[in-house]
């Protein structure tokens, strides 16, 4: 995927009038016909802000506007090719790229172009972000490729001391040296996100994960059955997935779950069977969800299973009656941030090919949808005034969690706070705190971002942690200033707020 590289001066003389048109007033659609770029292009968009950046003129035209609606910048980066311990029947198994993952994929194209340095993607999607006018003060760091815990730590540490190093625009001698300079930054790392097995977490591996300054982890969890993940060769249970998600919790990270439908030996009712699990069992309830039909991709072991007859892919019509059935079940709480994985359809041999899957499956579910995104502001206009506080608790491995979330009086979510209550009486956590909204810039006001919600929801979570000794909350790098006004105190994997002296 090539990266954003547009000179206006080039095109001075057919932007003159374009950028003259728009500045007028007159219809966007109309006025880009009307002067193309060539014969048989039109300018983009980016091309356009670029243009009225070029000439002087302010402008709030944003490409895209849908990737920065949920009130972050998400940047995706790829590790480089590298051995995974897993063998399972459904990966994929390109040597060029990182177990799993596939050159045609978006985030895999950028990072062949860029030769995997994570520097040169950060950087890379940065410029491409600014020159669609979108604010980049307040990125997530999304680290994607194999099983991370499996590459060795050196590589680890100057991967993302390097991600850091792109964000601060500016050379370290040391990761902590980039993370302290990142808490100041123009561009800040607000999360980081991390891709691992369960049978890789270890309370050794998640202080590591800590010390990168990781906020959340992808756990592939795939199936709770024994017999689908051992006929799938996964390599470890359903035991250690709940060992892993408990060693999560306690360590308050947030938790992103991809779960598998159409598995070898799954069948509809199987899958359906397995994912109320996701939610009933204690034991699991993500707060994050990737929805992952399998896609039949030739290089992965499944397709000698496939040629042989011993299995086939859910027709469209099967696929759509899983995920029809299995929403409506994500409770409020859990945010489903994927129905399907970016694989071009080129690359799928069979299996679903329609990349507006999750739009046909909203469509046909409609309001019985609880889940966060399905739910979030995005651009609408809304009242803060008539916003309403709601909280929903529900019990974990751990003790009790709860989750404030503003709503609006049709149950739009504006903010919410993830509250994890030990029964352990030492200490609560803050595990995740997000306003949702279009993206702004650090102390810009808008129709959610920077209105007080976030700190009213932290003066009703210390309220609901009164009993417990002290507060803390699992911080991202670029957000610790923010915390310490709140009155948190530094520790050394976590900010902490003393509620008892």
């Amino acid at each position: 995927m090539a990266k954003f590289d547009f000179n206006p001066k080039t095109y001075e003389k057919k932007l003159q009038p374009l950028i003259r048109e728009l500045v007028a007033g007159k219809n966007y659609d109309k006025v880009l016909r009307c002067f193309p770029k060539t014969k048989t292009r039109l300018f983009t968009k980016a091309e356009v802000i670029a243009g009225l950046r070029y000439f002087g003129y302010p402008t709030d035209l944003v490409a895209k506007p849908i990737r920065t609606l949920s009130g972050v910048v998400p940047v995706t980066v790829l590790t480089k090719p590298y051995p995974c311990p897993g063998q399972c029947l459904y990966c994929p198994n390109d040597p060029t790229m990182p177990k799993s993952y596939l050159p045609n994929e978006p985030g895999g194209q950028r990072a062949v172009a860029n030769h995997f340095d994570p520097f040169r993607q950060v950087s890379s999607r940065l410029k491409t972000y600014r020159a669609n006018n979108h604010p980049t003060d307040k990125i997530e760091l999304i680290v994607l490729g194999g099983t991370w815990s499996a590459y060795p730590k050196t590589y680890q540490t100057w991967f993302i001391k390097r991600c850091f190093e792109a964000l601060n625009n500016q050379p370290s001698a040391s990761l902590k040296e980039a993370q302290k300079i990142n808490e100041t930054a123009k561009t800040r790392c607000i999360g980081l996100s991390l891709e691992t097995r369960p049978d890789w977490i270890t309370k050794k591996e998640l202080i590591h994960f800590r010390q990168l300054g990781c906020t959340k982890v992808q756990i592939g969890i795939q199936s709770l059955n024994n017999r689908i993940l051992r006929l799938n060769q996964r390599g470890h249970t359903v035991t250690a997935t709940k060992k892993a998600i408990k060693l999560l919790r306690e360590f308050g990270f947030k938790i992103q779950a991809h779960w598998m439908a159409n598995l070898y030996g799954a069948t509809f009712k199987t899958d359906i069977v397995d994912f109320k699990k996701l939610f009933s069992d204690k034991n699991f309830r993500p707060d994050e969800l990737k929805i992952y039909p399998c896609s039949l991709i030739k290089t992965a072991p499944l397709y000698d299973y496939y040629q042989k007859g011993l299995w086939r892919p859910y027709t469209q019509q099967e696929l759509l009656s899983v995920l029809i059935k299995a929403l409506p079940l994500v409770p409020e709480y859990c945010r489903v941030s994927r129905m399907i994985r970016d694989f071009s359809s080129n690359d799928i041999v069979s299996g679903n090919k329609h990349s507006n899957l999750r739009q046909i499956v909203e469509e046909k579910v409609g309001k019985k949808i609880k889940e966060i995104r399905f739910r979030e502001i995005r651009q609408r206009q809304i009242n803060p005034d008539q916003l309403k506080l709601k909280i929903i608790s529900y019990k974990t491995s751990i003790g009790t969690e709860k989750f404030l979330q503003f709503v609006t009086l049709n149950n739009q979510i504006a903010a919410f706070l993830r509250l994890s209550l030990p029964k352990n009486k030492t200490g609560a956590m803050i595990r995740e705190l997000h306003v949702y909204g279009p993206t702004l810039a650090l102390g810009e006001a808008g129709k959610t971002q920077h209105l007080g919600l976030g700190r009213r929801l932290l003066l009703k979570a210390k309220t609901l942690a009164s009993g417990y000794k002290s507060l803390a909350v699992i911080s991202s790098i670029g957000t610790r200033e923010y915390y310490r006004r709140h009155g948190f105190k530094d520790g050394e994997l976590y900010q902490h707020l003393k509620l008892v002296d």
